[in-house]
């Protein structure tokens, strides 16, 4: 392999000069995949709920060279939501990236779950993503990519588990995301979604912390580990660089085998 190639090849990761807005961007996966985009050259925009959070965390990213904002922005609001899609465009100049990695879970058996909760996570973990990709659809053009995060719920019903609003928003999300695949095909814009299993972080400290939990956990991964953020971060730069320029419509899962053995 001569220079020639290996530029070429390093070419199909660089993000070098591209703009990208990361809702839920200073979270555990969030944050990974704010800071891979970042070093992949990418101007970045870091949303989320508390502004002091989404400024300290593009403060960080500032102080090791790196173009970055943060914006609050409460994903239980549509126009929150296109604000801060605009935002990020109206401040660097255009829009390329959109990597949605918002999402909640409110964990209620199917004899207790509330209106008000199975409400909250459609909200969340689903109309939000909804409008965040129309928001960022009008902003970008030929080579923009929109990732939403996922999980293996969106294949996979969890036991002897109250999941019944968290597994019908993401498997929803699967369908959101080869639908806006289709409609944005004509204009070159690429849709896809990465569905991670059990990542180490806050959202899954319930599950790790618990001796008896984290040995179910493991005994279903295939490779026998969690995922970490880092795990997560290659399969989202893939959908955003040019290597997956010809990739749409399709869900990556990074789950350690799970999905291949049940």
């Amino acid at each position: 392999m001569n220079q020639t190639d290996r530029d070429a090849l390093r070419g199909l990761f660089d993000l070098t000069g591209r703009i990208a807005c990361v809702p839920g961007g200073y979270g555990d996966i969030g944050g990974a995949i704010a800071w891979g985009l970042a070093q992949a050259g990418a101007k970045v925009a870091v949303t989320g709920r508390s502004a002091e959070k989404a400024e300290a965390f593009a403060a960080e990213l500032r102080a090791a060279g790196h173009d970055a904002i943060g914006l609050a922005m409460d994903a239980h609001s549509v126009p929150d939501c296109q604000a801060a899609v605009d935002a990020t465009a109206r401040h660097f100049g255009g829009l390329d990236l959109l990597v949605n990695c918002i999402g909640i879970q409110r964990e209620q058996r199917l004899a207790e779950v509330t209106e008000e909760a199975f409400d909250e996570v459609v909200q969340i973990n689903l109309k939000a993503a909804m409008f965040l990709a129309q928001a960022a659809a009008r902003h970008q053009t030929a080579g923009g990519r929109q990732v939403h995060l996922l999980s293996v719920r969106a294949q996979l019903g969890l036991r002897d588990r109250g999941y019944s609003a968290y597994c019908a928003t993401k498997g929803a999300l699967v369908m959101l995301v080869k639908q806006h695949a289709m409609e944005l095909a004509a204009r070159g814009i690429t849709v896809n979604g990465v569905a991670p299993t059990v990542v180490r972080g806050e959202m899954a400290r319930h599950w790790l912390d618990n001796p008896v939990t984290h040995a179910q956990v493991l005994q279903r991964i295939p490779l026998g580990r969690v995922a970490e953020p880092a795990d997560v971060v290659g399969a989202a730069l893939f959908f955003c660089s040019p290597a997956g320029g010809f990739v749409t419509g399709q869900i990556m899962f990074v789950d350690g085998g799970i999905t291949a053995s049940q």
